[in-house]
């Protein structure tokens, strides 16, 4: 189906606006861009009766924002609702369970599409499905546009960009490490990790590919150089500081890994990435890596048995649609801190930091930056239809927006 001849009506429509994060994003939004000004957009749903309940309480301002029905499962409403907007935001997870009629819909459509998606395995078999039917309609599609994975795609994008230009070559191992976090996982991210814990258990090539590192990247790319991966507690000499692994790096790195493929191996062909936590210096720090690489080890087995896995669901974890106080997503925070490495030993460091707690609130401006920058900047980006990263579509337009309006800093450190 070609894209529509005609302007659409939106610039951007937010999909599952009633969900929990939906709901969080769509008061940044009428906060950051009422409902009325340059950015034209509405919010989008099944329950006309949820939708207006939303926009009521968004204040009088948004007496007028614009209210889409649309299902899921409804291709019809799905497709409209796409004609009818340059971008849509989708909060509608878990999205190997919901997500694929929507993004059929935007490929079919010609209509640019973000999410929050961190599931791997269903991003990859979204690219292979339509990326080259997305390459014909000029429909652009970015996953993992919450804090997984936009802190690392940009943060290692804003880190190779200053060791080209200090020192005319990019570093050939970067390393990122979480020193700080406030926020738990949301219930949306909870169930997308269940969800992969469980068709995993039961699919060896699935688990084969989720080992690979390299799995987002397009085919017939070289799988070297062999990646590292924090998989236990272990000193990390260049931070001083023990560390444990970190349970986001399963998406973040083939998100990186993906960037650079996609900006034909800018950070160039031996680039090596991985992820992990700090836990301090010394026996405190060791006991602490350790004890965090148990509890992350008992997860997993934990999902990837069926009893387990619904006990963690009923009693110990948040379910979709749960979610923590205003309160405590304004007091929520994370630092993160980059080191990068060139092939001649030169050393750069950086950090990336965010005012709110990255599983709702930092997590719901990235989102929605993210669309306005889809919408407003790059329309001469240069980025035919098809399969992006935060990095290679957005780049550096996107970490300018983040830092004026979306509470995140993007800072080098000097050694």
């Amino acid at each position: 189906m070609p894209a529509p001849s005609h302007a659409p009506a939106h610039d951007v429509t937010v999909f599952g606006a009633t969900s929990f994060v939906g709901q969080i994003l769509a008061r940044y939004l009428a906060e950051e861009f009422g409902t009325r000004g340059r950015l034209k957009w509405a919010i989008a749903g099944r329950s006309e009766e949820k939708l207006r309940s939303l926009r009521s309480s968004l204040g009088m301002k948004a007496g007028k924002l614009p209210l889409v029905i649309a299902d899921a499962a409804d291709s019809s409403a799905l497709h409209r609702m796409c004609t009818g907007t340059r971008v849509v935001l989708s909060t509608v997870g878990p999205y190997a369970l919901y997500g694929e009629p929507l993004v059929r819909a935007c490929v079919e459509t010609g209509t640019d599409y973000c999410d929050l998606t961190g599931e791997v395995q269903w991003i990859h078999r979204m690219i292979h499905a339509y990326e080259k039917a997305a390459g014909k309609s000029g429909a652009r599609v970015v996953h993992c546009c919450g804090f997984d994975s936009i802190p690392s795609d940009l943060g290692v994008h804003f880190l190779q960009s200053a060791a080209l230009e200090r020192f005319g070559e990019p570093c050939r191992e970067v390393k990122m490490r979480v020193k700080a976090v406030r926020g738990g996982f949301s219930g949306g991210t909870v169930a997308s990790l269940l969800n992969v814990l469980k068709e995993a258990s039961s699919n060896p090539s699935l688990r084969k590919e989720l080992a690979d590192p390299y799995s987002l990247c397009p085919e017939g790319q070289s799988r070297l150089p062999r990646q590292p991966e924090v998989r236990s507690a272990q000193y990390d000499a260049d931070f001083d500081a023990w560390v444990a692994p970190f349970i986001m790096s399963a998406i973040n790195t083939r998100v990186v890994h993906r960037s650079n493929a996609l900006a034909k191996r800018a950070y160039g062909a031996g680039f090596r990435y991985d992820e992990a936590m700090l836990t301090g210096g010394g026996l405190k720090g060791r006991l602490a890596a350790t004890a965090l690489t148990a509890g992350i080890a008992g997860m997993m087995v934990a999902g990837a048995v069926p009893p387990a896995r619904w006990a963690l669901q009923r009693f110990m974890l948040p379910a979709p649609g749960e979610g923590p106080s205003a309160e405590a997503q304004r007091s929520g925070f994370f630092d993160l801190r980059f080191f990068g490495r060139t092939t001649d030993g030169q050393v750069l460091r950086a950090k990336v930091t965010g005012d709110r707690d990255p599983g709702y609130g930092s997590t719901a401006k990235m989102l929605g930056q993210a669309g306005a920058c889809f919408a407003l900047d790059c329309a001469d980006a240069g980025r035919p239809g098809g399969f992006w990263t935060p990095a290679t579509m957005f780049g550096d337009r996107l970490i300018r927006r983040l830092a004026a309006h979306a509470g995140l800093s993007f800072e080098l450190l000097e050694e």
